[in-house]
């Protein structure tokens, strides 16, 4: 098992390089807990999360497990400072986080020993984390569910690792799902894998079983398609008959469904309308965005919701990786890491092995 212990799994403390991303309504306190338990790494989703109720799942899941695990959330999000020192409060090992880092934040959360590891698309955006302090980089690549770019994992990764793996650590996301996919991330030089849609289709995944079901019914990668019409940011999610109306509205029906999310979103949340406004502000000055993408960023959870919680698969959105268009079983997390290390550690073996046989030629 020498073969798999790595920077990140020294940095994070966790037994195997294998990290489960957070997923707003999927990553809850159950399932980073049973991630942790196999020996992978976990991150709870704390973008769509009630300031109360964050701090309640924090504390639920150091109830489920003794490992180490990390929270998610969005720097921009208005309830964010209260996040932060959340996670310092209880001691919360790792954050994750992506666009519109607040250099703030983070130096607070280093300076009370929380380790930093956002999402980057880019390898520009790699030397831009690792410049304001980031203590490891999770690169995703094109295949990647949500947000995401065109440039594929295999070309990303390796450009990612030449940029700042010398510095920190370096994960890849988008297209792993097994054993094989973790020998070719080590391969590429990067430290670990990390994984979201792969746990979305496991035991413990939250997500109604309608909905899991819908995931699993599309076996093929190309389905699942990388669309503006959400929030004008490219994102993966599978192609189903909400996304293709969608796709055919002009802007002002998107606008409408902005506002009427926005004020869903607001309900859910406890935040006050000026702070969801400031928020899609500050998310459109950042990026090419008009207010009402901004607007559409900021509160697709509620979109996202219909199908995570409500078990709606076809009034919703599905975010997911084309990974999804490869896998047909459900695990439970444990099943699923103990396959991975196994097939990880064969593949490893058979390496050696031709290794082996070309030093006799």
């Amino acid at each position: 098992m020498d073969t798999l212990d790595t920077r990140i799994t020294r940095l994070l403390g966790c037994r195997y390089p294998i990290i489960q991303t957070a997923m707003g309504w999927v990553a809850d306190p159950a399932l980073v807990a049973a991630t942790g338990n196999a020996g992978g790494f976990g991150f709870l989703a704390g973008a769509t999360i009630p300031p109360e109720q964050m701090e309640a799942d924090i504390l639920k899941v150091k109830s489920l497990t003794d490992a180490n695990f990390g929270v998610n959330f969005h720097m921009y999000q208005p309830n964010a400072k209260d996040i932060v020192e959340l996670v310092i409060k209880h001691g919360v090992k790792a954050v994750s986080y992506s666009r519109s880092p607040g250099k703030e934040m983070v130096a607070r959360l280093k300076d009370n020993g929380v380790v930093c590891m956002p999402t980057v698309g880019l390898p520009k955006h790699a030397i831009k984390a690792v410049e304001m302090g980031a203590d490891a980089v999770t690169v995703q690549g094109g295949e990647g569910g949500g947000h995401t770019g065109a440039v594929p994992t295999t070309l990303l990764l390796p450009q990612v690792v030449d940029a700042v793996g010398d510095k920190v650590p370096v994960l890849g996301a988008g297209g792993f799902k097994d054993g094989r996919g973790l020998v070719a991330a080590l391969a590429f030089g990067a430290d670990g894998i990390a994984m979201g849609t792969r746990f979305l289709l496991t035991k413990e995944s939250p997500v109604p079983e309608q909905t899991k079901a819908r995931y699993l019914s599309c076996n093929n990668p190309a389905d699942i398609v990388r669309s503006e019409a959400l929030d004008g940011l490219p994102q993966r999610m599978i192609l189903n008959d909400f996304l293709a109306e969608l796709e055919k509205s002009g802007p002002l029906k998107k606008l409408l469904i902005a506002l009427r999310n926005g004020l869903a979103f607001r309900q859910f949340t406890g935040a006050s309308l000026p702070s969801l406004v400031k928020s899609a502000l500050a998310m459109s000055r950042s990026g090419d965005l008009t207010l009402a993408q901004a607007m559409m960023s900021a509160n697709a959870p509620m979109i996202i919701q219909k199908a995570m919680v409500e078990g709606q698969p076809d009034i919703g959105v599905l975010p997911s990786g084309q990974v999804a268009g490869v896998i047909d079983t459900l695990l439970s997390c444990d099943e699923l890491i103990a396959a991975i290390v196994t097939e990880a550690n064969r593949r490893l073996d058979s390496l050696q092995n031709v290794r082996a046989g070309q030093g006799n030629d």
